[in-house]
């Protein structure tokens, strides 16, 4: 699939719809085993309503449609997807560029263990382990992972 006029930038409140059609569709496909914890119905609300207008959230678009949403809370990668169609063309990691850029001290984030694929490609971006849970403190009550970036010489 060719990226056309393929745009980083900040989500404004008319995208909210558009980042939870991404999210739902990402989060079906990588995680097909992970129950989820809310419906699409409160997804939807707590993007549009919660997440989209009051953090950082960054949309990646092509062609004006939006394929990938990140949201930057505090030092926290608190949430990156990539609408299934569109990954493996670079759009995370140019996600994952912008999050290192806002958050040059460092950065910290989550993912499910199962989430193979999502271990190796914050792996990739330098991300360490620094810890796991069995998912007591989640609301999906599956086991994750805690990654940290760091810039170069900087400590853990």
């Amino acid at each position: 699939m060719k990226i056309n006029n393929c745009v980083v930038r900040r989500a404004v409140d008319s995208d909210a719809a558009a980042v939870a059609d991404v999210w739902l569709r990402s989060y079906t496909a990588a995680l097909p085993s992970v129950r989820r914890a809310h419906t699409d119905d409160e997804v939807r609300y707590w993007l549009r309503e919660i997440v989209v207008p009051n953090q950082e959230v960054w949309v990646a678009t092509a062609d004006g449609t939006v394929v990938a949403m990140m949201v930057l809370d505090g030092e926290d990668l608190d949430q990156l997807y990539v609408d299934p169609p569109w990954r493996g063309h670079g759009i995370g990691d140019r996600l994952v560029e912008v999050a290192k850029e806002r958050r040059a001290a460092g950065l910290t984030l989550w993912t499910f263990q199962v989430n193979a694929p999502a271990c190796r490609f914050y792996e990739r971006h330098g991300f360490v382990e620094a810890e796991r849970t069995d998912g007591e403190r989640n609301e999906e009550r599956e086991p994750d992972i805690r990654y940290v970036w760091r810039p170069a010489g900087a400590a853990l």
